[in-house]
């Protein structure tokens, strides 16, 4: 069983400590704060209250021996910087760190981080996006080229199939998956006819997804 490791129990840290822990994952979690770590200790396997910027501790928890490693911390840059460097010296094969803007993700991918989030602006581009059409029901960034919006069909959707969209050959995206009363169709075909309220998945390019999004989101 993967085992997980969370370096600062904010509410990103708190949420994503708890999500594993939902899914049958054991999960180290660690903080400075005392307080921090009392009130995340009936939620997972261990917390332990330690600084992450002290090799030496981190190394004494066999940090070195976990599967992953999520750095969350928000409140200190150096910490959260150091944090990812030490992780990677001891041989955390794949480890997530938490970015404040592009400039903090640059420098986190730089000093071996595997992968990068940015927990508020992702949260802020979702919430902006559900408020201009209440059929964009989410956007996910999959990459920073490729990304996935959920869509609510309704309107001129219903009753049209994919070929009579033609998504592909007018937009460059593909719609992956339709989720409809009955089910969910993975990679439904051509003449896949889209009922009132299915929920359609589509992936493609930033920007070729973000016209598609406008004209289908009217």
């Amino acid at each position: 069983m993967k085992q997980f490791a969370v370096i600062g129990v904010g509410r990103f840290g708190t949420s994503v400590a708890k999500t594993l822990i939902d899914k049958g994952y054991d999960v180290l979690a660690i903080d400075y704060d005392e307080e921090r770590v009392q009130d995340i200790s009936s939620y997972v396997t261990h917390a332990v209250q330690a600084d992450a910027t002290d090799e030496t501790a981190l190394k004494s928890l066999g940090l070195n021996e976990i599967d992953s490693a999520i750095v969350s911390i928000g409140d200190n840059l150096n910490a959260n910087i150091l944090a990812t460097l030490i992780l990677k010296e001891l041989g955390v094969e794949y480890v997530v760190a938490k970015a404040q803007d592009n400039l903090h993700g640059v420098l986190l991918t730089k000093i071996g981080a595997d992968k990068v989030v940015y927990p508020e602006r992702d949260m802020g581009q979702r919430l902006a996006n559900n408020l201009i059409s209440a059929n964009l029901l989410d956007y996910i960034e999959l990459s920073p080229y490729y990304r996935v919006a959920e869509i609510l069909a309704t309107g001129d959707l219903v009753g049209r199939s994919l070929k009579d969209l033609d998504l592909r050959r007018r937009y460059g995206v593909n719609v992956i998956a339709a989720k409809t009363e009955d089910g969910l169709n993975v990679s439904p075909g051509p003449d896949y006819v889209i009922s009132q309220d299915d929920l359609l998945v589509v992936m493609g390019e930033k920007d070729k997804l973000e016209k598609v999004v406008n004209v289908m989101c009217k």
